[in-house]
């Protein structure tokens, strides 16, 4: 034991063990650093260490915004500005509303004939400013049933003139009622007419003519069957598909109570005298019943095959 007044040095180093602080011998101290430095590098129980030489790869799962697809505008529609004319039939009341009913009912949209748009549609007048918007409405037309729908409207026409309808408004060549009886009476042949295709390009032949800003007088030939003369000043394209329209035409000419036989003529000999004699007939079909009707053959399989066209690629 040393003396009471001898100074005792204490050298061991005070060292943190479990939150109290323990004065250890110096070596002892040493030991206990290392160990807790192993301790602090070695992974604890709950961690999940993998040693690869591989590259760490980040993989990162992106959802792409879905894609909003525009639906198409609505197809054009026949006297779609106004019908505020003066009717007469029955106090103005009865034509209106059989033309709003004829418009609004299941079969005509499915018919949807072009003969009743190429007068008083404005939606129609733009839709022909853009090759896109034109075929739409052709493919629309050109895809209906022709039989049926040719021998609905004729009854639709007969309807309309009735005096429970339209009749004095008939009488009276009111603008409306006449543009909507000759645009039905006119199905069948501008139907035939409008859905032919240029051979040269499987484009539709009506499709070129309003959309070719060089040469508009062919659309003037469309409206022949609407009882509208060719301007003096036409100068069309002497093509196929010019022939093969007025051919269709003068195949119609027979029916004396349709408008193309008080228009065609002239038309034919304008077209000859700029396209060479005897480019197409200038001379009305013989007179018969429309039963004794009957359009070219080649007509016929030029419209399976727009018909084929619309079907593939609708």
């Amino acid at each position: 034991m040393p003396p009471l007044d001898a100074l005792i040095i204490d050298d061991r180093t005070p060292t943190m063990i479990k939150g109290r602080w323990t004065m250890l011998p110096h070596g002892n101290q040493e030991l206990r650093k290392r160990d807790d430095d192993e301790s602090a590098a070695a992974p604890t129980a709950t961690e999940k260490v993998k040693a690869t030489g591989d590259p760490t790869t980040l993989t990162l799962s992106v959802t792409a915004p879905a894609a909003t697809v525009d639906a198409p505008p609505p197809l054009p529609s026949p006297f779609d500005t106004s019908l505020a004319f003066n009717f007469t039939s029955n106090d103005g009341a009865s034509c209106p509303r059989f033309i709003n009913e004829l418009l609004t009912s299941a079969n005509f949209k499915k018919c949807y004939p072009l003969s009743m748009l190429l007068q008083g549609s404005r939606s129609f007048f733009e839709a022909e400013k853009k090759l896109l918007s034109i075929v739409r409405v052709l493919d629309a037309t050109c895809g209906a049933d022709v039989d049926f729908c040719t021998q609905y409207l004729s009854g639709v026409a007969g309807n309309l003139t009735m005096d429970s309808n339209c009749g004095s408004d008939f009488d009276n060549g009111n603008p409306i009622v006449m543009q909507a009886y000759l645009g039905l009476k006119s199905y069948e042949m501008l139907y035939s007419a409008t859905c032919l295709t240029d051979p040269d390009t499987s484009m539709y032949c009506f499709a070129n003519a309003v959309t070719n800003l060089t040469t508009p007088s062919n659309v003037y030939f469309y409206y022949l069957p609407l009882n509208m003369t060719l301007p003096g000043s036409a100068n069309p394209t002497c093509g196929s598909c010019l022939k093969r329209t007025m051919e269709i035409y003068h195949t119609f000419t027979a029916n004396r109570k349709l408008a193309i036989s008080s228009t065609y003529i002239d038309a034919a000999k304008q077209v000859n005298t700029m396209c060479g004699p005897e480019f197409v007939s200038d001379t009305l079909q013989a007179a018969v019943s429309k039963a004794g009707l009957s359009i070219p053959s080649w007509a016929t399989t030029a419209l399976l095959l727009a018909l084929a066209m619309v079907f593939n690629f609708s």
